[in-house]
């Protein structure tokens, strides 16, 4: 059975960081694609970085420039290193993971993937 653990949320204040990790158990394989997702309360879910097994990453345009999405294979491991952080990026993030062959434009589609970790919370104060 596959499962995605995240882990490294926390409480920073504007302009700080973070890294997110997220743990990948069950499965020996790579992904199509993996990424990170996130939900504020009372907002819609929302795609912020993905890479694909050929490397190629998509990022959501107000992250971009802040935050890096990496993987370490050997760990079986995605990270999400978030710098600068503002009072906006505060919300619940997912990592998921799809084995379908996505096209690129579809990388930030959260409906395009198979599987997610429960769920990580960052919060990010004025």
């Amino acid at each position: 059975q596959v499962q995605l653990v995240e882990s490294g949320g926390g409480s920073v204040q504007a302009g700080g960081s973070l890294r997110l990790s997220c743990a990948v158990y069950g499965f020996t394989y790579s992904f199509y694609c993996m990424g990170w997702f996130r939900q504020a309360p009372g907002e819609e879910r929302e795609g912020v970085a993905v890479i694909g097994s050929n490397g190629r990453t998509s990022y959501l345009d107000s992250v971009k420039g802040r935050f890096t999405i990496s993987q370490d294979n050997a760990k079986n491991t995605l990270y999400l290193q978030m710098d600068s952080l503002k009072p906006e990026d505060t919300a619940m993030y997912y990592c998921a993971a799809t084995w379908r062959l996505l096209d690129y434009r579809d990388y930030l589609r959260g409906g395009m993937y198979n599987y997610w970790g429960q769920g990580t919370q960052v919060t990010v104060s004025s």
